[in-house]
């Protein structure tokens, strides 16, 4: 579907494990620093895996208002709340207020576990003889759980939230795609834009994956064994990396058309010229072949009009495992050629839901600052992976057009180009 009106950022926000606030994001993946590290709350050494992307220093006293509403509000809805907020405050939102019902929000979000010290309580109350009697958990549950207890964890809430807090009374939606779940929600909010529903959208998603109970739910999946050296663990297209490292975030950004931007005066720091979505079916013993890939990297190329040539960068889902970075990095030589590749997962893990909001802001940021930050970790490429990484330095952004990949082991892909203003 080809973009009618002419769709552009106006604000970022990000709460991620290499810095909170984009400033300070943007620096650490210029900088080549990693937020990948043990983990501050895992002390039983006998533990799985104790290492990932985790955000510290994160106070949500200071990030959510009105305080009260932090009751009702999950970690994973806190991230997502001062993701949006940054990227509002940016857009200048709190100086010149939207219409609000013009304004609206479209996020990605994942499966939000409960605080385990939350349940305990209820768990212990149905323990007779060391058994589980599952008739006493309907009320023990009741009993001991608080009564607004749901609320903190329904993935539709970071929206509802972040809506609140602006005042946005339009079109308000959540997408739980897994993997793609945000970077198919920023390309649902470009569509509400240009339908004509709102003339501003805040975007973006928010996951985890090193809450406990999803740390042992993935245990199963290609995941990096290298907790001596953590913060070499994800090496995407490298022919030693052994797996993905687990992490969490939130990331936003505000997109309006330009003639709303323009009329009030607000800063561009990119535009969306082009985007697809697609699906490669994954039946049974089945391996996937790419071609989901490689039908939205043509897609959004096509809905931009563009030529392959023309491509400066590409912000790759990159998540450091043997078969998913081979079909990747296949797909993005076989549409895109040699165009240079940043694999940003390297350096703060894989956010689950969240993950293509953080590169679509990285990739955002590429065309803002003219700069190309490099992967970490990539050492020896492998020959199965024929990308152009950008590794031993940053690189300067020699064409104004930016792609953004995300994918999942589903077969789901999605694809977004961001070009100059």
């Amino acid at each position: 579907m080809t973009l009618k009106k002419d769709i552009v950022v106006t604000g970022l926000g990000v709460v991620s494990p290499v810095g909170l606030g984009i400033e300070a994001f943007w620096t650490s993946l210029c900088e080549g620093r990693s937020g990948i590290k043990k983990l501050s709350f895992y002390d039983d050494p006998t533990l799985p895996l104790p290492f990932g992307g985790e955000i510290l220093d994160f106070d949500p006293k200071a990030a959510v208002r009105p305080r009260k509403s932090l009751k009702v509000m999950s970690r994973d809805i806190q991230l997502a709340f001062a993701a949006a907020d940054q990227a509002c405050e940016q857009a200048g939102h709190q100086r010149q207020a939207f219409d609000p019902d013009r304004f609206g929000a479209l996020f990605g979000a994942d499966i939000i576990p409960c605080e385990l010290d939350e349940l305990a309580h209820p768990y212990r109350d149905c323990i007779e003889d060391g058994r589980f009697v599952y008739d006493r958990w309907g009320k023990a549950a009741m009993a001991d759980l608080f009564p607004l207890w749901m609320l903190k964890y329904l993935p539709n809430m970071p929206a509802c939230h972040v809506c609140i807090a602006q005042d946005a009374r339009g079109p308000n939606n959540t997408l739980t795609l897994g993997e793609v779940s945000s970077l198919s929600a920023a390309v649902e909010a470009y569509r509400v834009i240009d339908r004509g529903q709102a003339d501003v959208m805040v975007c973006g998603g928010v996951g985890s994956r090193i809450h406990p109970t999803l740390l042992f739910r993935y245990a199963t999946m290609e995941l990096s064994r290298r907790g001596d050296d953590p913060a070499k663990a994800s090496r995407p297209f490298d022919v030693r990396r052994d797996g993905m490292v687990n992490g969490e975030g939130a990331a936003a950004m505000v997109a309006e058309s330009r003639e709303h931007a323009e009329s009030r005066g607000a800063e561009i720091f990119a535009r969306i010229s082009g985007c697809a979505m697609g699906y490669e079916p994954a039946f049974g013993e089945k391996p996937l072949t790419g071609s989901a890939i490689r039908n939205v990297l043509r897609g959004a190329l096509k809905d931009a009009g563009l030529r392959a040539d023309e491509i400066g960068c590409v912000v790759a889902h990159g998540v450091s495992t043997i078969i998913d970075d081979r079909r990747e990095a296949k797909a993005i030589h076989d549409v895109l050629g040699d165009a240079p590749v940043t694999a940003p997962k390297s350096s703060f893990g894989h956010w689950g839901a969240a993950s293509g909001a953080g590169e679509a802001i990285v990739a955002a940021q590429i065309i803002r600052e003219k700069v190309i930050p490099r992967t970490l970790n990539y050492e020896e490429p492998d020959p199965e992976c024929p990308v152009n990484v950008v590794a031993k330095s940053n690189q300067p952004l020699k064409k104004p057009n930016v792609v953004v990949l995300s994918h999942s082991q589903n077969g789901q892909a999605v694809a977004t180009i961001f070009s100059a203003p």
